[in-house]
């Protein structure tokens, strides 16, 4: 193969970081290949008029966040995506594999930047873009006024100071990997509000029959790849994707068995079903799809079709 291989990313600073996060063990372990850099420009990050994140996928004709990588990785003009996990449709791109998830994974928590939920006055107005967030917090708090926003952690966290917001929802995961985590915060119990899947974790990319795949075959780390597995194929389960609300978070427990607990709740926070399951870390997939199925039975159906039909 070439000595070259082209890593893509988007070209925020977080995912500059995350790029080299992936790359800080891997390099040492190739001496010989030189890992080059190319940014590539996705519909979410171009399109800061179109209200929602949803709507600007279906315009881009798939994921607003990786639509345009995968095309890249597809076409040969890269070797290799470094993603954020959770902005991955459980579905990639024909052609392509994720590689083992590597680890460790960051905190998969969400965090209430600039207040506390109980220092939070009634009608406080909390700035998120994510649906999943936007309807945990009001089956949280339903007096508050939630605010949509979108843009990179930085502009987002700013809001909370310059913006007019009492605080802004975000994921633990970037605000520790950019060292931006507020001296006021909240970190949200995982529990109670659990996070999109894949949420804190990298998702590596590659053509399937590509020397890349086979350079990288044996990176990762099986225990972190089982938990946001299980979390994936819940959320493929319940053909989600990021315009629904669905948290899920997977973790491997002391008893060794992977853990899994996940919800679906309405847009509007009233209605809001849990289920949780455990099971051995080889069958992630079997987990994910039992827990799904006790949602489904619990009612998700019902809050997903309102919302599809919405």
């Amino acid at each position: 193969m070439s000595d070259v291989v082209r890593i893509g990313s988007r070209a925020s600073k977080l995912a500059r970081t995350q790029v080299t996060e992936w790359l800080a063990p891997i390099a040492g372990q190739f001496p010989g290949i030189t890992f080059k850099r190319e940014v590539i420009l996705e519909g979410g990050d171009q399109d800061r008029v179109t209200p929602t994140l949803a709507e600007v996928a279906r315009t881009a004709g798939g994921s607003a966040f990786s639509t345009n990588q995968e095309a890249a990785l597809v076409a040969g003009q890269v070797d290799v995506i470094v993603h954020s996990l959770k902005d991955l449709p459980t579905s990639v791109r024909e052609g392509t594999l994720l590689l083992t998830t590597p680890g460790p994974r960051e905190d998969v928590r969400d965090v209430l930047c600039g207040a506390t939920l109980d220092s939070l006055p009634k009608g406080a107005r909390v700035g998120t873009g994510a649906p999943r967030r936007v309807a945990q917090l009001l089956a949280l708090r339903p007096d508050l006024d939630v605010v949509p926003i979108r843009g990179n952690v930085p502009g987002r966290l700013a809001r909370t100071t310059k913006g007019g917001l009492d605080a802004v929802v975000l994921a633990a995961a970037g605000l520790n990997r950019l060292g931006l985590m507020p001296e006021e915060h909240e970190v949200l119990d995982p529990a109670v509000f659990p996070p999109s899947p894949g949420q804190g974790a990298l998702g590596i990319q590659v053509r399937a029959d590509s020397p890349a795949a086979g350079l990288l075959a044996q990176t990762g780390d099986p225990l972190v790849d089982a938990c946001v597995r299980t979390e994936r194929a819940l959320l493929a389960e319940l053909h989600g994707g990021c315009s629904v609300p669905v948290g899920a978070w997977g973790r491997v427990g002391p008893d060794g068995l992977l853990h899994l607990v996940a919800t679906v709740t309405s847009l509007d926070g009233t209605r809001q079903v849990t289920a949780s399951g455990e099971g051995p870390v080889d069958a992630p997939e079997k987990l994910g799809a039992c827990v799904a199925d006790e949602l489904l039975a619990k009612g998700a159906a019902g809050i997903l079709e309102s919302i599809r039909n919405d």
